[in-house]
This record gives C-alpha cells, structure tokens and sequence, in this order.
C-alpha cells in the first residue's frame, strides 16, 4: 500500500475515533431500546459536519470567470495574466502545479482562486488552503476568500466550513462574525424526532453565503479539516515537521487546492520545510498554485523538482526543468502535471507600468529632512522604508521636527494588534486606490516611516519613495508602493515636482570603494544580499542616466541579483568574496537546523508508517514556540499589554476605540467578555532584544510576578494563560533592564534601563 494511502487512512480512523469518543454524540448511558444503526444516524445528526465544496468548472472565457467572481470597476476586464492562468489550467491534463509570476498588482490573487475553482473541478478537491506569509497578510486575505465564495455558483443551501487559520483568528472582526452566526453546541439528536437544518442566522453578513466556522472543526487538531482556510504558511509547513497527529495536517491539505502566496517571502529554512511539504502533496496529487511577484529561476526549478519528483519517473527530464530555470520571459507561468514534463507560458503585462528614476543618497537624518522639505515645497506624500524598528523611529523622531507631528505617521511591527489594525486601516484610507481613499488623502505634506510592513499586501500608493538597501526583491516590492495608480492624466493630480517616479536610496555609506550598509540592514538580511542588490541596481543609481522600467526590468535583475554568475565592479570581489562565505555557511547551518525534525522522503509501495514521526517535535501548534519550529528565528515573547489605574487596579488600554478603553480588569474575579476580548486584542510581540535566552528567561520571571487565578478558568478564556504587560498611567515600564514606553502613534520603543 502506498505511504500516502496509509496516511490518510490512518487519518480517518483518527477523525473516527474522536466522533465516536464524544459522550455528547454517543452516551454512556444509551437507551438500551436504540440500534446501533440508529445511535450512529443521532450522533450524525448532532454532529452536523459541513459538506465539502462540490465545485463547478466555470463556463466562459477567463473575463467572464473574472467578473462573475470578483467585484471589477465598472469597465474593467480580467488582466492578461489572469487569462494566461486560466487557459493554462484548462490545457493541463490533469491538475498539478502553477506557478504564476507578475508584477504587484496584476490581480494574482484572482488568478489563483480563478485556477483552484478549475483545479477543484477536475479534482475533485472538497476545499481551499490559501496560505500567506503573516497573520496580517491571512487577516487581509480573509475577506477576499468569504467575498469569493459567496460568488460560487452550485451551493444550493449548502452549508461549507471556513477557518482563518492563526493563533489570534478570533480576534478578527470577519472571523468572529462567522463564529457568532454559526454558534452551536454538538449534541445527539433524536433520530424519531422533528430536526430543523441548521444553517447560519439570517442576520449576518455571510448567512447567504451560508458559511460557518463548525464548533467541531474549531479544536486545535482538527481546524484545519475545514473546507476552506486562510491562514499563516506555518500551517502548511507543519505538514513537512515530525509531530502528533501528522496525519491529521495531511488529510487537512489531502482533500484541497492549496494556494502559497508571496513564495519569494520564505527563506532557506522554510523552503527546506515548503520543498518537503510539496513532495508530499505532488504525491497526493493535490492541485497547487504558487505566487510571487518576484521568484529567483532557481527557486522556480526546485520548486517544481520537488512536486513533480515524487510523481514524475526521474524528476521529468532534466532538460525540461533546465528549460524552466532558464525562461527569462516576464510575466511568466510554469507549470506540471503529475508524470509530466513542465511547460512554459508567458503573458502579457497589463499597460499599468511604467519608470522608476533611482538616486542614491547619503545616509544622515538631517540630509533627508532637507531634501523632503525641498521635494514637498507644493504637497505630496512620501513613504520612507527602514529595515528596523530602531530606524523607524529615529528617522519619525526627526521629521516630526521638521515637518510637525501631524505630518508624519509612523507603522512597523512593534504595535498591539488592535493598533496595527488600525494603522493599517488608516493607511488604506488615506493612501489607497483613489476610489477608495476618496477625499482622505492628506492635502498638504505628509510622510509615512515604516519597516518592512509596507511592503506588501497594502495596496497603498505614494508620490515618492525613500528606502534602505534590502535584497532587490524586496526593493521591487517597495517601489510597487510608488505611484501604484493612475492620479489624473499624466498623473496631473499629484504635485508637478513628483510626477516622475522617484526613489531614493539610503542605508549605505555609499562614499568608499564599496557600498557599506547600515548594521541594522545587515542583521536583518546579511551582506552578500544587499551587495548583490547594489551591483545590480548601480547602472540605475549611476547619474540616473537609465531608470528602472518596470515591469519589464523585474525578472532581469531578480536573475541577476540571484544567480551564480559575479555583478559588480570588480573592486567590489573581495567584500563580496567575504560575504559569499558568509551568506553559504549561514544558508548551510539553516538547511541543516532544518533537516532535524523533517518529515522523510515519500517512501516506496509497502514501506510502513511504523516510525515515520519518531524522534520529533511532539505537538506542533501555532504558538510562539510552534512557529518557531518551521521559521528560523528565535523564539520570541508574546504578552497582553494592560495599563495600571491610579487607584492601583488594571484596565485596558485608554485609547481604545468602541467604548473598550479603561475598562475593569478586576483581580478578584474573570472580568466582563468585553473588557477580556479589548484586552487580549492589545497583544504585542516583544522584539529581538528579548529573544536572547538569558533576557527572555528574566523577562518571563518578572512577568509571572503577575499572576491572576481568577483570569485562569473557562469564564476567561481570553486571558487564560496570557502574560501581561502592566504600563503606568504614563504608558511606560521597565522589563528585564530595559525601559519601555508604549503610544498609539509610535507603537512600542525599548531603550536600555
């Protein structure tokens, strides 16, 4: 029997035994007068599992399949890429692996969904996995998915289950909807009597999509059986990690189309996970679409290698696969079926690019304050990107100086989660799509200084941009914020001094021999990456004689910055010599951390399970811990940040909107269900400082010292087992020898006590 039958198998009888395990579906005490066939109808009934996704192929040409599913501009049609993917999907002969490569806002997601339906059909695929590289990206996600599926033809009053799948999913405003219009209690139904079709409350938003986040499939290990999910790539890659109830992750993905977005988003220790993982379900013969805007040609081959390797007699042609790391079209699609070789297709860009003049530019916080000035003589909106938290703020602090608090808004990844909801909101508001920004973008100057969460998946767009040397990848995703939409003709409506798109390139010591970038810069993405990106950004930066054209230019220079072949001036050689070193022992020491607890290869025919999770992980979970098993970084501290009263009781943060701020937090008693949920929604993840193992050992101590028995029972699930963060009245603290002080505006700042 083949190891991937042996798997599932072994994962239904696991669902088995836990539906017939559940004394509320199957008493100890049954009437002895009831069959055995007629306990099992009650206990089905009471159970009430959703039924899978029946998918229909779509009829029509893709811009039918386009417009029917999505809520197109008035006008509007599906992109070429959108077109190529859906032809590509139905030219397969049996679904397989797309992998769709296209500039930042061509519409890959609606590619993507627009394929799985196609997949699904053909496949007979019960669902959908789409799978993102963060919490904030699967929060932004989540909508799009229930949107969609509340477009799907064919429900007929079917009910189907949906899950946004990470640790702070109930938090989400869209998610808890779903969980507050599909509340039930799993119990046995007698099968003599009258029973009603359950069906979500006809008041909310999603009942005529007849959605339901199913109690049943809400437990820890059985989440992600749910039809369709939109959750964190984690967990995907839990699927490749030795733990319990593996079997479970894999009957989870077994029966979907997943989707992977932002592929290029996931560095070698996850792609040693991401690659397994792929193996397994080429061998299961589940559908997959892979997206990224800008993805390395060999990152591209291996990507195909291990999901048609499983399935393909030798790998399907060496030469075929050389051909796939070879394409240099833009946009490109690749693609495999199952015991085939891959194939190429190419697209069109839509007409939406256009030139980025690049300029390289000193770095000293004074310098840039007075070129913004200059550049916002009449308006405009620049985003500055910074590579850490600590720059983010510096830069903020200076510009306010210059420019005035109003005019500077700050966002990076040290907010509470409800704070970074609503910076992210603000930013969209203010800065995005101009039919949905209306009249809210700012009139006069104003600047944006963020980290690296906005580089993706907010769809905002400014005037000019300043950013840090970071790997060119990530630079592409940056200047995708940089005139995003057409404002006026011959963009008329921005100011005339910022009607070319500018970038500036700062976060270098750019005066010597060879580039030298920040500290900070190389903590975070290493050396040899951001030399590479300098070398093939310099015929752009050099008197800004050649701007980058985009899209045209992506693919050239993601090749080149990631091939093997030298860039560069060759006095660059030997710093880059040093940094090769470097980048290969780091890259090396992450594939080996990575290979401990991976799941084997798909063994051969007959080969048992006996063993296949020995030696593993245990339980792997979406907690601080679990993440940090399938991501290469240290485990880092959570905690729920609270404020002290004057009187000396606690309360949630002042600043919350919806009547949530100041609210009670007794000690002697579980609070009320709202002032817990305003205060588990003020979550925060403590930054790098913290990671260390002798400071996060002292930090956990000095948070225990805080410990509320009555917070720890059913009543306050919110809280339960939580750390707290405890701010005075002036918002700040001290922790571990390091003073914090917390605001709306800045999010978290952390300086030595």
């Amino acid at each position: 029997m083949p190891q991937p039958v042996q798997v599932l198998l072994t994962a239904v009888v696991i669902v088995a035994d836990w539906i017939a395990s559940n004394p509320d579906l199957f008493p100890y005490f049954p009437q002895e007068t009831r069959s055995g066939a007629e306990r099992v109808a009650a206990a089905w009934q009471g159970l009430r599992l959703p039924a899978a996704w029946r998918a229909e192929e779509p009829c029509g040409d893709a811009g039918e399949v386009v417009a029917a599913r999505f809520d197109l501009p008035p006008g509007a049609s599906a992109r070429p890429v959108q077109e190529a993917a859906v032809r590509l999907a139905r030219e397969m002969p049996e679904p397989g692996l797309v992998i769709v490569e296209a500039p930042m806002g061509e519409g890959k997601t609606e590619a993507a969904l627009a394929v799985a339906e196609i997949f699904a059909a053909r496949s007979g695929a019960g669902g959908v996995f789409f799978a993102l590289p963060t919490m904030a990206t699967g929060n932004a996600m989540f909508p799009r998915l229930l949107d969609w599926l509340g477009r799907l033809p064919g429900r007929d009053g079917t009910t189907h289950s949906v899950l946004l799948a990470h640790s702070k999913a109930a938090l989400n405003d869209d998610y808890a909807e779903l969980l507050r219009s599909g509340r039930q209690h799993i119990v046995a139904v007698d099968v003599d009597g009258e029973t009603q079709r359950w069906r979500p409350s006809e008041g909310g938003r999603f009942a005529a999509a007849e959605l339901v986040a199913h109690a049943w499939l809400r437990g820890r290990k059985k989440a992600m059986l749910s039809s369709f999910v939109a959750g964190t790539v984690d967990q995907l890659l839990f699927a490749g990690l030795k733990s319990r109830h593996l079997a479970l992750r894999h009957l989870a993905v077994a029966g979907k189309v997943v989707v992977i977005d932002e592929a290029h988003a996931y560095d070698t220790y996850m792609s040693v996970y991401l690659d397994r993982v792929l193996a397994w379900l080429g061998a299961y013969r589940v559908p997959v679409v892979v997206l990224s805007a800008t993805l390395p040609s060999g990152r591209r081959r291996q990507l195909m290698e291990a999901y048609a390797g499983a399935v393909a007699e030798g790998g399907g042609g060496a030469e075929a696969f050389a051909r796939v790391a070879g394409a240099v079209s833009y946009p490109l699609l690749t693609a495999v079926s199952p015991g085939q070789v891959p194939v190429i297709a190419g697209a069109a860009a839509s007409l939406r690019g256009g030139e980025v003049h690049l300029e390289a530019l000193a770095d000293d916080q004074e310098l840039l304050a007075g070129r913004l000035a200059a550049e916002l003589e009449g308006g405009g909106c620049v985003l500055v990107v910074r590579n850490t938290v600590r720059r983010v703020l510096e830069t903020a602090r200076v510009l306010r100086e210059r420019f005035g608090e109003q005019a500077v808004t700050v966002a990076h990844s040290c907010f509470v989660d409800v704070d970074r909801a609503g910076k992210d909101a603000d930013l969209l508001a203010r800065f995005g799509p101009p039919e949905r920004a209306g009249g809210q973008r700012p009139a006069g100057p104003h600047i944006v200084v963020a980290s690296q969460v906005a580089e993706q998946s907010l769809d905002v767009d400014f005037d000019l941009l300043v950013t840090d040397l970071c790997p060119v990848d990530l630079m592409l995703q940056r200047m995708g914020r940089l005139h995003r939409h057409r404002r006026g003709a011959g963009q008329a409506e921005r100011p005339e001094r910022l009607r070319t798109a500018r970038c500036l390139v700062t976060g270098v010591d750019w005066g010597g021999p060879v580039p030298v970038p920040v500290r900070g810069s190389v903590a975070v993405y290493g050396a040899y990456a951001l030399l590479r990106s300098a070398a093939v950004l310099l015929p752009h930066l050099q008197g800004a004689q050649r701007p980058v054209r985009l899209p045209e230019d992506i693919s050239v220079l993601v090749q080149g910055a990631y091939a093997e072949e030298p860039v560069g001036p060759a006095a660059w050689s030997e710093a880059m010599a040093v940094a090769w070193e470097r980048h290969e022992k780091h890259r090396a020491e992450q594939a080996g951390r990575a290979q401990v607890f991976r799941l084997d290869e798909v063994g051969p025919p007959g080969r048992p399970l006996i063993g296949w999770v020995a030696a593993g992980v245990g339980d792997a979970d979406d907690t601080r811990a679990g993440r940090a098993q399938v991501r290469d970084s240290r485990e880092s501290l959570e905690v729920v940040v609270v404020q002290r009263r004057a009187d000396g009781g606690l309360a949630t943060l002042p600043w919350l909107a919806k009547g949530l701020g100041g609210l009670e937090l007794p000690t002697d008693r579980p609070p009320s269900a709202a002032a817990a949920r305003a205060a588990a929604s003020c979550g925060l993840r403590l930054p790098l400082q913290f990671s260390h193992p002798e400071v996060m050992d002292r930090a956990i101590a000095e948070l225990e010292e805080l410990y509320v028995p009555a917070w720890q029972g059913r009543d306050s699930h919110w809280l339960a087992g939580q750390l707290f963060l405890v701010l005075d009245g002036d918002c700040q603290t001290s922790l571990a020898g390091f003073a914090l002080r917390y605001s709306p505006a800045d999010g978290l700042e952390v300086s030595s006590d």
